[in-house]
């Protein structure tokens, strides 16, 4: 069973939220991650049931008994988007349809039950309606929402969780990169992969995240800002970013990124620059690109720009690239034109400060 889409919510509001002062202290510097907002939205579901006791209540520690299934066995999954402030004061969406697709296609990878498409828009609604608040006004500020599922029978039997906890919580954001440098450096992972032909790499769950993190931690090592994976068969291909997708602009002002596969996550993002960049006369290709056609096409100046893409990092510049094999650099480690003018138009659009032709942008209020 699911849940009908009109499930309805009840408020219960927090006795003691956060006081205006000190939301005014904590929102002038939020980071990325940390800050976190008075309210979540909770909905549980149980097999022959189906989805029930949808609320919005107070952000709290959850309980869960040592035996629940997700801490033994990983059925867990979760999403990321964000709500943006606009300039009249309300508030928006970027393309929560699109999230909620993903959950559900997510939800069926790892045996859990689909959360229907409008539950998933209404519950993230909710939340921002109830925060309205704790959204920065600051430029590049944001509402992070974190819409996210659990297995939660307590059961240590090896089958799919006849019980789910589905929660969105929300963290008051700023940029996702902080430094300097206009563009990141990233480390190329030889020996590591983040995913195979027949896993969960096209599903955003927890287990493909911590499956690079050690990864992650060697391109720290290194100086690097993100690691870059490559296929887990010829160890040639580029696949993606520890959590982001990918773009090469080339001199004849082409794009390429890798195709999407069950080894590659099918970012938002990447879909709505795919979307730009065609309606804007730029010729896109998804096509498999090599790390040696990255390192060859550098030296040759063919390459002229590279970045990377996603939720929390938008659009990010990609200059130096490190590996055991060397380093190279792309033009000079600065944001390229192209570059620039997609992330404007997509960060434009979020905000409600440019037309939005492809309805990508929800009003909550």
């Amino acid at each position: 069973m699911s849940a009908p889409d009109d499930l309805s919510f009840t408020t219960q509001p927090h006795a003691s939220p956060v006081s205006p002062k000190r939301r005014a202290e904590l929102l002038v510097d939020p980071g990325f991650g940390r800050v976190f907002t008075d309210h979540m939205v909770t909905i549980r579901y149980v097999e022959g049931r189906g989805w029930y006791d949808a609320r919005v209540e107070a952000r709290a520690p959850i309980a869960l008994d040592p035996a629940a299934a997700v801490l033994h066995y990983a059925q867990e999954i979760f999403e990321g988007l964000k709500a943006y402030r606009t300039a009249d004061g309300g508030a928006a969406l970027f393309r929560p349809e699109a999230n909620a697709l993903r959950f559900r296609r997510s939800a069926e990878r790892l045996a859990m039950p689909p959360l229907p498409d409008a539950v998933f828009v209404e519950s993230v609604k909710q939340l921002v309606s109830a925060d309205r608040d704790w959204i920065p006004s600051s430029e590049g500020g944001s509402l992070y929402l974190r819409p996210f599922m659990i297995a939660s029978e307590v059961f240590l039997g090896v089958k799919p969780s006849s019980e789910y906890l589905y929660l969105v919580i929300a963290s008051a954001v700023g940029a996702y990169f902080k430094g300097g440098s206009e563009t990141v450096t990233v480390w190329v992972s030889r020996d590591q992969t983040r995913a195979a032909p027949g896993g969960t790499g096209a599903a955003k769950c927890g287990g493909n995240y911590a499956a690079s993190l050690r990864a992650q931690a060697a391109a720290v090592e290194h100086g690097c800002a993100q690691v870059v994976f490559l296929d887990a068969i010829e160890r040639r291909w580029v696949e993606e970013l520890g959590g982001m997708n990918i773009f090469f602009v080339f001199d004849d002002g082409s794009m390429v990124t890798p195709p999407l596969s069950d080894t590659i996550l099918s970012g938002i993002t990447r879909d709505s620059i795919l979307t730009l960049a065609k309606a804007d006369g730029i010729t896109v290709a998804e096509r498999p690109y090599s790390i040696d056609d990255w390192r060859a096409d550098a030296a040759s100046g063919r390459l002229r720009e590279v970045f990377a893409c996603g939720t929390a990092a938008v659009i990010t510049p990609v200059g130096t690239v490190r590996s055991p094999d060397g380093e190279f650099s792309v033009s000079d480690n600065v944001a390229g034109p192209v570059t620039k003018r997609l992330r404007s138009a997509l960060v434009d659009i979020q905000r409600g400060n440019a037309p939005d032709p492809h309805g990508w942008v929800t009003r909550v209020y």
